[in-house]
């Protein structure tokens, strides 16, 4: 192949510009994304069951539905949630790479299974099974100018004109409106309607009735007589079209023609169809909407629409109202993509002036610059075809292959200018010449180095979407580099260089030219010296792989690194039974005490939620987005700056606030740090299972290791037990639904119909008005006729209550009050399982200086240590997909060594020059842990690919000194002039590759700005392996060589026992000479020109 495009070198460039170009539309038609689609699949079963509490949830509908969760194909785990305003939601989370739309279809069928076992009011409201995405993609809210524009009104434009409309955008999988749509509230007078004879149930009963459609059909239709001239259709009134009509209702005709009217006994207005929620804007009220993604969807396109469709929908607002986007999180997406290409251009510059520097030829050094373009573009095209995205993963695979793939280009241009200098040959003649015997050898190098990636590939679970990304990033890059320096490199060297002599060198050539001749032979007496004590230096080596070993035992571990995404979250608790005023009053408090603190200058705004958060809906909860300044304009990460909001917001009385980061990798958790589920494995009740947790959080509070540690659910508020006698209740002609039904209409908004308003179907909703329902006293004003005659009544009522006389009773009305039994007590709003046990969840950070390893180990032992027997612990989201990695981690290292060894025993038909060419992995390993440790870096994935990255390089610059080495002891050198004759001929081929990676990295090392973490994450590893492998390798390689082939006897220093060049090689003139000869080597293109050293 070399020879035809030798021949046509205007072929070759066709070739590149075909594959540049395809990789360009590749690259303009490639979805942008942070992460690919890591976190597992989830899908949701929810039922209702109108009026139960969280016990009768749990009972009845929960476990009955979690009993049928067997059998399901790829589940990792399922969570519950039992909640006391008569809902449960079960939620399930598949293997990564689980096929959504399957798992919904066998869920669905397991969900019918149960059916027959749940209640009928359950079963009527209908159990939905639906794919879910947690987390939010942004909030869009609507603020006014107009102060008589307030937060509930802005919400119920959103629900009116834009929350239909966004939720129809493709990708969007749902919208959380924050706030409510308005509807009708008719707010009834107790008192007023007792005067009246009047109950709540026959308000209700008259309000369903008089607002209704009704069909009354046509005249004139078929069948009808022959001489029926025409049809019409019969229009009669139908449901109120304004909340003005309600108010006349009749609700009772008296015989002197007198009627009583629902305006008589209730106040009616047009507001929100629920109070318990409210969004502010730095102290401004807004309306608010969460925008949820599809599984799989893109986060940038939905982004884009959504922004897209708000502009649209804007036009339509009310005057005064303008739209923005409080909380988004694609800015840093973006942000973090384009720091990533920044470190990718630098990385082409600075392995540019290494080779320039090296190579001291222009022309020479053009040449592979014009093929790490083409080779990365290149990618892009197999990146399409294997369903990649362009994301940090991606990205992060083409900075380390650009060190990578320039190794083949220089591979090929040492080569051919060595051949020009030695044998006068003109540049076509000399490549031709190269290409003969270094195809093979470009080919081996090539396979070697991909196949330490191939494990890495094959991994499941959300850490192999994260190594598969790399892996195949870097395989296909390879792959396309390979391809280049046996096409598109040889018709360049052919065309573009000219013999230069020494003479044209300018002095900065000149003088690295000297210095590094002299370091060639300070090396060289250096390794002559090692090599004849190689056993005293395998002894050092032998400490330094167990110091390696120690070191990386002893590293901390953690999943991904916290990013500063240009957000914090704010969860903020109140006392169990908070009114949503006191919550707000705590927003207010917080945005008071931010403004006065030195950090108010590092924050744009607040977007603050009363009455909910990530860890359910209640009066007494909310959070907050903190939006910080883009990251060029402050000083200050935002880890630094959660540590300074914690301090300030410590002393806010009636309050928990607990500031956060945000996770990484949205789907995981809703929260950074760690996530757990105590459970209660033993029967434990709730309140044994409260008390334990209220200890391991206790406990918590005093680990060193741990911060911030608390339950992810409401704690258990008070709750007003009624319970009716039954007995009592018969002899007054009541029934027990009678009385339940009576303080539900008053205590609770009901929902009683609808009415067409503004032409949208709005809710009408009875609830007694505020006065009437504000404590305990609220049953006195409560009445419900009785079955019984007055009398029978009175009678029957008299030995419990005194004050109730039927004489002064026309309408026969009993006190609720008189029937009720009530006491005060604590009460769960909701009841969490985990994997089939009662369980609560912990969540929690890392304490300064700590990794999440570190914590979750912690939290851990105070599970196992500190608790009663019968509760234990398992992990969710992050935390078990860490656990997963970790678990993985030494089988990943060790089958990649693996898999080295076995191409390198078949590429050279030897069992003990994989061994000599292995052993410098440690050393690799050492420098990998060393500069983690130094930063302050943990062991995590990033650590882990970097770690496999080194492994394979550092194999590669063995691999140069040792394959030499035979070839010269084929030659009929001695063991130990063979190896030094190999260290000082490699020398210079292998401080310029590793240089070439070394600073093609660097930049990464020293990024800053959105995604820096994850940057710093992998750059430093590397980095820090590949300084160890190739300073400490040159020296020990050598010396592993001879200790090998004195261990197996030197047996193949015998001629006959030479080893054939790779396929495509030809056998080169032998040499006599450490510095003129031309041995004949499977990487030939090596060999260092006399005029560099030797």
């Amino acid at each position: 192949m070399p020879s035809f495009f030798i021949d046509r070198p205007i072929f070759a460039w066709v070739v590149a510009i075909l594959i540049t170009l395809v990789g360009t539309i590749s690259v303009l038609n490639m979805g942008i994304e942070s992460y690919p689609n890591i976190a597992p699949p989830q899908v949701v079963v929810s039922a209702t069951y109108p009026g139960a509490n969280a016990d009768t949830m749990e009972k009845n509908v929960t476990q009955v539905i979690e009993q049928q969760l067997t059998g399901i194909d790829h589940l990792l785990y399922f969570s519950s949630s039992s909640n006391s305003n008569g809902t449960s939601s079960i939620t399930l989370s598949f293997e990564t790479g689980t096929d959504p739309d399957i798992a919904q279809v066998q869920v669905q069928n397991k969900v019918q299974l149960a059916q027959p076992r749940l209640p009928t009011a359950v079963t009527q409201q209908g159990v939905v099974v639906a794919k879910s995405n947690p987390d939010f993609l942004m909030f869009v809210s609507l603020v006014s100018n107009n102060p008589d524009i307030d937060g509930n009104r802005l919400a119920d434009v959103i629900a009116s004109q834009v929350a239909d409309q966004v939720g129809r955008i493709p990708g969007v999988g749902a919208t959380r409106l924050i706030g409510a749509e308005y509807g009708v509230r008719i707010w009834l007078n107790p008192d007023k309607m007792h005067g009246y004879g009047l109950s709540p149930s026959s308000v209700f009963s008259a309000v369903a009735a008089q607002n209704v459609q009704f069909a009354a059909g046509s005249l004139g239709a078929d069948p009808s007589p022959k001489e029926q001239g025409f049809t019409a259709t019969v229009s009669a009134e139908g449901r109120f079209s304004s909340p003005q009509e309600f108010g006349n209702i009749i609700l009772r005709a008296n015989s002197d023609g007198t009627v009583v009217k629902l305006s008589d006994v209730a106040r009616i207005d047009f507001g929100p169809q629920s109070y318990g929620l409210g969004a502010t804007w730095n102290g401004q009220q807004v309306g608010g909407l969460g925008v949820q993604l599809l599984p799989g969807a893109n986060a940038l396109d939905v982004a884009d629409a959504v922004k897209a469709k708000m502009n649209e929908l804007s036009k339509d607002f009310p005057e005064g109202v303008t739209w923005f986007a409080p909380y988004d999180t694609t800015p840093f997406v973006t942000i973090s993509i384009k720091e990533v290409v920044h470190t990718l251009i630098e990385a082409i510059i600075l392995v540019f002036l290494v080779m320039l520097i090296f190579l001291q030829n222009f022309r020479a050094t053009v040449i592979p610059t014009l093929v790490i373009p083409v080779a990365l573009l290149g990618t892009f095209i197999g990146l399409v075809a294997l369903g990649f995205t362009i994301n940090q993963l991606t990205l992060f695979g083409m900075v380390l292959a650009i060190g990578i793939v320039v190794d083949d280009a220089i591979v090929v241009i040492e080569n051919v200018e060595r051949i020009m200098s030695e044998e006068q040959l003109s540049p076509k003649e000399a490549t031709r010449k190269a290409m003969g015997q270094i195809t093979g050898a470009v080919v081996a190098i090539t396979v070697v180095l991909a196949a330490v990636f191939v494990p890495s590939a094959l991994q499941p679970g959300a850490s192999g979407v994260i190594y598969k990304q790399f892996a195949l990033t870097i395989a296909v890059s390879m792959g396309f580099s390979a391809f280049l320096a046996l096409s598109f490199t040889p018709a360049l060297c052919a065309t573009l260089l000219k013999p230069e002599h020494e003479h044209k060198k300018n002095i900065v050539y000149r003088k690295f030219n000297q210095t590094f001749d002299w370091v060639t032979r300070t090396y060289g007496g250096h390794i002559g010296s090692a090599t004849r004590h190689a056993p005293r230096w395998m002894i050092v080596f032998a400490l330094v792989a167990v110091l390696a070993g120690f070191l990386y035992t002893r590293l901390p571990t953690s999943f991904v690194p916290s990013e500063d995404q240009g957000f914090a979250l704010a969860i903020v608790n109140l006392p169990p039974g908070a009114t949503l005023h006191r919550t707000q009053d705590v927003m207010a408090e917080m945005r008071e005490r931010v403004k006065k603190s030195p950090y108010n200058d590092d924050i744009i705004g607040m977007y603050q939620i009363s009455g909910f958060s990530f860890i359910g809906q209640s009066e007494s909860t909310g959070m907050a987005f903190i939006k910080l300044k883009d990251w060029d304009s402050r000083a200050i990460t935002a880890d630094e700056l959660i540590m300074k909001l914690n301090g300030v917001f410590h002393g806010i009385r009636d309050a928990q606030i607990f500031v956060v980061n945000l996770p990484t990798i949205r789907g995981l958790s809703q929260f950074g740090g760690i996530d757990m589920y105590l459970q209660a494995r033993a029967g434990q009740t709730h309140g044994e299972l409260m008390q334990a947790m209220a200890m391991a959080v206790g406990k918590a509070k005093d680990n060193k290791a741990l911060f911030g540690v608390r339950p992810n659910q409401l704690p258990d508020a008070p709750q007003w037990d009624m319970k009716v006698d039954r007995t009592q209740a018969q002899a007054m002609g009541m029934s027990v639904s009678d009385v339940y039904t009576a303080i539900q209409l008053t205590l609770a908004p009901v929902y009683v119909n609808d009415f067409v308003y503004g032409g949208r179907v709005k809710r009408v909703y009875l609830q007694a008005d505020q006065a009437y329902r504000m404590g305990p006293d609220a049953l006195q004003h409560i009445y419900t006729p009785s079955s019984l005659a007055p009398g029978a009544a009175a009678s029957s009522s008299s030995t419990s209550t005194s004050s109730y006389q039927a004489t002064v009773n026309p309408y026969n009305m009993i006190p609720i009050s008189s029937v009720v039994n009530t006491k005060w007590d604590m009460g769960s709003p909701a009841l969490t399982r985990y994997n089939g046990y009662a369980a609560v969840e912990i969540v929690g950070n890392e304490a300064p200086g700590y990794s999440t390893g570190q914590a979750m180990n912690a939290l851990q032992g105070i599970v196992d240590h500190d608790l009663p027997k019968g509760f234990g612990a398992d992990w969710t989201g992050q935390s078990y997909q860490e656990i997963l990695a970790g678990n993985s981690a030494t089988l990943l290292l060790a089958l990649s060594i693996l898999i080295v060894f076995l191409c390198l025993a078949a590429l050279y038909e030897s069992w003990s020059i994989p061994v000599a060419v292995l052993l410098v992995v440690p050393l690799g390993l050492l420098g990998t842990v060393v500069f983690s440790m130094l930063r302050g870096l943990p062991n995590d994935m990033y650590f882990k690919i970097g770690m496999i990255t080194v492994i394979g390089l550092a194999a590669k610059n063995a691999i140069l000194i040792v394959e030499f080495a035979v070839e010269q002891q084929q030659d009929g050198k001695s063991l130990f002039d063979a190896v030094i004759t190999a260290a000082r001929q490699r020398l210079r081929p292998i401080l310029m590759t590793s240089m070439a990676f070394i600073l093609g990295v660097f930049p990464l090392f020293i990024s800053t700005g959105a995604g820096a973490n994850s940057r710093h994450a992998i750059g430093t590893g590397v980095i820090g392996g590949m300084i160890f492998a190739t300073f400490l390798g040159l020296l020990l390689i050598p010396v592993f060589y001879v200790t090998v082939r004195r261990a197996l006897g030197d047996k193949l220093d015998e001629p006959s026992r030479k080893i054939r060049p790779a396929h495509g090689e030809a056998a080169a003139p032998q040499g006599g000479g450490g510095t003129g000869g031309t041995p004949s080597s499977a990487m030939q293109p090596f060999d260092s020109d006399p005029r560099r050293g030797g």
